[in-house]
């Protein structure tokens, strides 16, 4: 596949702020130039979680400090090939995007709900960033031709965290 063009993927949650941010971020250094990553949310929290920012950069070496939370409105207008939710409310309420870009849903568990000691809210951002890595590894390994509305969300039927214990709270 030809780098000149990477494909543009976007990454829509409510918040903007934990899961959506740790995707795009994942995109970015394991995609290379074969992707153009993004992420936005319905409704912005306006920040970043900081234990997105610590699992990126301790479990993954990804420095995503320049990471902001926003609006999906903001990309209104831009025509996306990918445009994945990863949380359910972002899957029901989803804009239709210009240029009918290939759609999925890859729900994850909400981390910034999770409440606990300080090390159980971090063992679940880093649950909830393994399975986004996981999802983000098959992504990358399929071929252009491979990348299909149907691929796309088996994707998301794997490595689900459904099955594991629930985040404290």
């Amino acid at each position: 596949m030809s780098t000149a063009n990477p494909k543009k993927v976007l990454f829509l949650c409510t918040g903007n702020s934990a899961r959506s941010i740790i995707a795009e971020y994942l995109l970015r250094a394991k995609g290379g130039k074969r992707f153009e990553s993004f992420s936005a949310g319905a409704h912005p929290t306006g920040r970043v979680n900081p234990l997105a920012l610590w699992v990126l950069k301790r479990h993954y070496l990804i420095d995503a400090s320049g990471g902001r939370s926003k609006s999906w409105d903001e990309y209104k207008d831009v025509k996306f090939d990918f445009v994945i939710t990863v949380c359910d409310h972002a899957r029901e309420t989803c804009p239709v995007w210009p240029g009918q870009p290939v759609t999925a849903h890859w729900g994850s568990p909400d981390p910034a709900v999770a409440e606990g000691t300080e090390e159980e809210k971090q063992r679940c951002f880093k649950d909830v960033a393994s399975q986004i890595s996981r999802r983000i590894d098959l992504f990358c390994a399929l071929p252009e031709e491979k990348l299909t509305t149907l691929r796309m969300r088996e994707i998301g039927e794997k490595f689900s965290l459904a099955a594991a214990a629930p985040l404290p709270r």
